[in-house]
């Protein structure tokens, strides 16, 4: 029970954390340069600017209204986290809103929107938050059409939302600029979510290998794969240890290991994704 309120505290922290950049890059680099990104915060770009709409509260009757078409198709986990995220981020828009913009250069606005709101979105993600806007639409079309990716529907009605903005606007740089944003929130997202992914492995060549291996499965909370080499220099049978870790776990790692054995050789090398026994494979 507590395991599970602390996960719950620390999925709205980190959504918190994550939808206040996110905020932050609409309100005060994005909006106020009608730089479009697509989805909920698009469309309540344009109505900002045409009918003077608060943002914030556009961008929350958008997710209400698309909660309100899907809610039984989607299921209660994915409302809720929708409502919370969703939620959360229209309160920032709006707060953000009332800050003068930071700039009036379209193209820095363009590249640090973009990248403050893929940045926000990516740390939602990382704990399964949903800020919900096109995501519950394009769940929805993916519900009924399910041989369509989900990424390829959603780069279908941000093409559209965006073609709006310049039916509105009539200005067809904003379109370009719109464009490079998504590109920068995209990339942003993409490169913050692999960022997650990336652990390490490590190869130990060692004479004592059953005792590190004991020791290192008692005192961690990883597991160990105890491997018979020869090495091909000396043809000496040897030990190795094969053992998955987080980047933080490696000095501890390395003082156990080099304590048991000073003369055990090792190697660390990247793993970009690992699954299972206690790593979580974030996408």
């Amino acid at each position: 029970m507590k395991k599970s309120l602390l996960k719950i505290v620390k999925q709205v922290f980190v959504t918190v954390i994550g939808t206040a950049i996110t905020g932050f890059g609409v309100a005060t680099f994005l909006t106020p340069n009608k730089v479009v990104l697509g989805g909920a915060t698009g469309i309540s770009t344009v109505l900002y600017h045409t009918f003077n709409v608060p943002q914030g509260l556009s961008f929350a009757a958008i997710n209400a209204l698309l909660l309100l078409l899907c809610i039984r198709i989607l299921g209660k986990q994915f409302t809720v986290n929708t409502i919370i995220g969703a939620g959360i981020l229209s309160v920032f828009i709006q707060l953000f809103s009332y800050i003068p913009p930071l700039t009036d250069n379209i193209i820095l606005a363009t590249l640090f929107g973009g990248v403050l709101y893929g940045l926000g979105i990516g740390i939602a993600f990382s704990v399964e938050s949903s800020t919900g806007g096109m995501d519950i639409l394009g769940r929805l079309i993916q519900h009924y059409f399910p041989q369509f990716p989900v990424g390829k529907i959603l780069q279908g009605i941000n093409i559209v939302i965006v073609t709006v903005s310049y039916l509105v606007f009539k200005d067809k740089e904003l379109i370009l600029f719109s464009i490079l944003a998504l590109f920068v929130a995209t990339f942003t997202i993409d490169w913050f979510i692999s960022k997650l992914n990336v652990s390490k492995i490590a190869f130990v060549i060692t004479d004592k290998g059953e005792e590190i291996s004991k020791f290192l499965v008692s005192s961690s909370p990883r597991g160990v794969t105890l491997l018979n080499v020869v090495g091909a220099y000396s043809f000496e049978n040897k030990e190795m240890l094969f053992c998955a870790l987080k980047s933080s776990e490696i000095p501890e790692f390395q003082k156990k290991v080099l304590n048991l054995d000073d003369k055990a050789f090792i190697v660390y090398a990247d793993s970009s994704e690992i699954m299972g026994n206690g790593f979580h494979l974030y996408h």
